[in-house]
């Protein structure tokens, strides 16, 4: 490539530059979510900074959001693993069980509110139907039976299907449950807002991509596992729970899930504090694979409220080295200091 050509003289030509090249525009990357627009899913997605300006494409369920990631369709998937009312949901969490080749790449909070909406022109006073996804209407059925004691409910395949059919009177309501995003994408009468009957509850959101080697540390991480146990003896579950206490990595999430290949065969969930790469949630991850028939590593991402993990000085990271540091002497033969 030649040189820019200048000249400083009177009536010189403006300065050009000869044989340009402009940078090649950033690979368009694609995000799958439950959909339509105005779900909590696209909330969660909104709060990822590299999935800003890129095509997002809505889904009707999680198993459709993660097929689209194993089959190359979406390069990553938000989907909703946790809710404080709730707990773990479950479809996300057998998915996770069963779909090899999936890796967690971060997780984000949603505050779960809900909003009344209806037809334009409706009046609260005129509703006796209420349209709600079933656990949208369990999260408000309080408030509800203060503010419309004599309702009705028509249940509805997810909250923003309820708003839908009020508005296309697929659903036979006066009003629906809805997630507070649904006014900004259309014409609907706000009743009432701040409808929930907990208004802490929050729901835990992941985005999930294809297998990678998990990002560096940051001090302030969380690791998930699945893990099935050996055969039912007694004890066994305390072995699987010993490998994280005697190691000092506090749980934040365990849940049993049926195998599903006979009555009493459970696989457990497990969000553990800390990264793979820590030495020890590495140690424990060996002692786990040591009884168990199958692990599942889902992945070690940073915390969604960014709080660095706190543990005690006798398991700190040198602790662990100069320890196998001093079996490797006493095998070698070398003498002890």
């Amino acid at each position: 490539m030649q040189p820019s050509v200048s000249s400083t003289g009177a009536g010189a030509a403006p300065r050009t530059r000869l044989n340009a090249v402009t940078d090649a525009a950033p690979a368009r990357r694609t995000y799958s979510y439950l959909g339509p627009a105005g779900t909590f899913t696209e909330a969660a997605l909104e709060q990822v900074p590299e999935a800003r300006g890129h095509e997002w494409r809505p889904v009707h369920n999680v198993g459709e959001a993660l097929a689209d990631v194993l089959d190359g369709r979406s390069d990553a998937a938000m989907i909703a693993i946790e809710n404080s009312v709730e707990g773990g949901v479950t479809t996300t969490l057998d998915a996770l069980a069963t779909l090899p080749g999936l890796r967690i790449v971060g997780e984000y909070l949603v505050k779960v509110d809900f909003v009344l909406v209806a037809a334009p022109g409706t009046r609260i006073e005129d509703v006796t139907v209420v349209a709600a996804h079933p656990v949208a209407y369990a999260q408000c059925y309080g408030w509800l039976g203060e503010h419309i004691p004599a309702h009705q409910h028509v249940p509805a395949a997810s909250n923003v299907a309820s708003a839908l059919g009020i508005l296309d009177g697929s659903l036979p309501a006066d009003a629906a449950i809805a997630a507070p995003g649904i006014v900004q994408h259309h014409e609907l009468e706000l009743l009432a807002d701040g409808i929930g009957d907990n208004e802490n509850a929050v729901t835990r959101f992941v985005l999930v991509a294809r297998t990678v080697a998990p990002a560096p540390p940051t001090g302030a991480d969380k690791t998930s596992l699945i893990v099935e146990l050996p055969v039912d003896h007694a004890g066994a579950l305390l072995e699987l729970l010993e490998q994280f206490s005697t190691r000092g990595i506090n749980l934040s999430l365990l849940q049993s899930r049926p195998i599903g290949d006979e009555l009493g065969r459970y696989r457990f969930v497990l969000d553990a504090d800390g990264h793979v790469q820590d030495e020890r949630m590495a140690d424990a991850l060996l002692g786990i694979r040591r009884f168990s028939p199958r692990v599942v590593y889902l992945g070690s991402y940073p915390r969604a409220d960014r709080r660095i993990v706190q543990y005690p000085e006798r398991y700190a990271d040198d602790v662990f080295v100069e320890a196998r540091d001093w079996l490797r002497g006493l095998i070698a033969g070398e003498p002890e200091a």
